[in-house]
């Protein structure tokens, strides 16, 4: 039997969860299924340019694909060039003043009231990984286009209080080169001449690719890419989350406060080349084997990196915590040769990406990494090679681009919803954006959109339609507001 006090708080405990229910029903219902119908009718939310329009652009895009069947669109291949010619008729469309750099990057500029004025820059990349998703990169493309289309349409394009010039990057993934933010990166400044050098896997370099492109660029004309600081005020990006917060706490938009680093390595090991059936197991020099074992550290050591790292003053006790539950390491890509399944490979080569808020850490890891590699082909009498291939520092948004964009995402979801009585989600970013190498440049901020399940880099990737919207019409409301 039940006391009073039991049968009082097992009812007070049901009616706080169907309490709790109720809310997030209401809140799903709220930003992931806008009713459209009385919004449609109202001049100021655009739904024509930055829902309906902007969807249709996000899908055309997205069959712009060098993959038969897949989507696929890489630095400067022929689909990136189709892109390029889509883009820049989209920008002109839109009001916007257009030119190609040396790099493939695509710009559309206005002017403003104040031509003199430093300039708003905003945008995000076209290339895209193999087998990819439509709306990464091109969501932040789409959506500053269609806030400055609609502000064309509404006669308050030359009224900016300054220059806004988007740019759509030509390289942020780095698929062919394995290196990213080529786009980027030389706006910024931070390419050093040697990229040009920089070979594909069939050993076509940067400058000969382009040159087959018909583009002709030296180390001179490179750093000449280089925009001034003093002529930029900052720099914005809307992207999708490519994680799954936003959908799990019921919010089509949140506000970056940082970006993780990254540090992408590949690693070769090299042994001795046999015959499989002849060979015996004790006399092997297998680089295969090595190479998976150093695989499984870096899990191990990824997972549980408090285990590994040594404390000392580069790496304290707060540094590991951060690693606890920031911390991702991936083995993306592995080749060997001669790849056959009657030989023991002579050669095996992979990639390892590391990513961290706290750079300290993050180094760490490498340090920590590359003695077990090293330890691990000594052991097993092979010999292992570690190059770098790309390294970015952790970037930290600037806080008043941030509180604006929070702003103007409180905003647009007011018009569309009424009043909102939750805040803007803030989060971290563990994926790289074309923002860690502008940084370099002037001050960032950005924008995330709900994805659905966090899912990206794949065909399941997908951003609702009225999510699309709510990006458009944040990026609006920034624009109309910049200071």
């Amino acid at each position: 039997m039940f006391s009073t006090t039991t049968t009082t708080t097992t009812f007070l405990h049901s009616c706080f969860l169907l309490s709790c229910l109720l809310s997030a029903l209401s809140c799903v219902s709220m930003f992931s299924g806008i009713e459209t119908g009385d919004l449609e009718k109202r001049d100021d939310l655009f739904p024509q340019i930055l829902r309906d329009e902007a969807v249709a652009r996000l899908y055309e895009l997205g069959k712009v694909s060098d993959g038969k069947n897949y989507l696929e669109r890489t630095f400067l291949s022929p689909a990136s060039m189709r892109a390029i010619s889509l883009i820049r008729r989209w920008m002109e469309d839109a009001g916007l003043r257009t030119w190609v750099d040396q790099m493939g990057n695509v710009h559309g500029r206005v002017e403003g009231a104040n031509a003199n004025a430093e300039a708003l820059l905003i945008g995000s990349h076209m290339d895209t990984v193999v087998d990819a998703g439509m709306f990464d990169g091109s969501l932040g493309i789409v959506s500053a286009i269609s806030a400055l289309k609609a502000m064309h349409v509404n006669g308050k394009l030359e009224k900016l209080k300054r220059p806004v010039e988007v740019i759509a990057f030509s390289d942020e993934e780095g698929v062919r080169f394995q290196t990213t933010f080529l786009g980027s990166g030389a706006i910024a400044g931070i390419l050093p001449a040697t990229t040009l050098e920089i070979s594909d896997k069939r050993d076509v370099m940067i400058k000969d690719f382009l040159k087959e492109n018909s583009i002709d660029i030296t180390e001179e004309s490179l750093l000449k890419l280089k925009y001034d600081p003093k002529s930029v005020w900052g720099y914005v990006e809307v992207h999708i989350e490519q994680g799954p917060v936003l959908e799990q706490v019921g919010f089509p938009l949140g506000v970056v406060k940082g970006i993780a680093g990254q540090t992408r390595l590949k690693v070769t090991v090299r042994g001795s080349q046999g015959h499989a059936g002849t060979v015996p197991m004790s006399m092997r020099q297998d680089p295969m084997a090595a190479a998976a074992e150093q695989i499984v550290v870096l899990e191990s050591l990824c997972k549980h990196p408090e285990e590994y790292l040594s404390y000392d003053a580069h790496c304290s006790d707060s540094t590991v915590k951060s690693l606890s539950s920031s911390l991702v390491c991936t083995v993306g890509e592995i080749s060997t040769w001669p790849s056959a399944s009657n030989v023991i490979p002579g050669q095996v080569t992979y990639t390892v990406d590391i990513r961290a808020i706290d750079d300290l850490g993050r180094e760490a890891v490498i340090y920590d990494l590359s003695k077990q590699i090293y330890q691990i082909c000594d052991k097993r009498s092979v010999s292992c090679i570690i190059e770098h291939k790309h390294d970015a520092g952790a970037v930290i948004c600037d806080s008043d681009l941030s509180s604006q964009l929070k702003s103007a995402t409180y905003s647009a979801l007011k018009k569309m919803e009424g009043d909102i009585q939750d805040e803007v989600p803030t989060l971290m970013s563990g994926a790289g954006h074309d923002a860690m190498a502008i940084s370099h440049l002037t001050k960032v901020g950005m924008l995330f959109v709900r994805c659905r399940g966090g899912i990206s880099h794949s065909p399941q990737e997908h951003v609702l339609d009225n999510d699309v919207w709510a990006a458009g019409l944040a990026t609006l409301s920034f624009l109309e507001n910049l200071s």
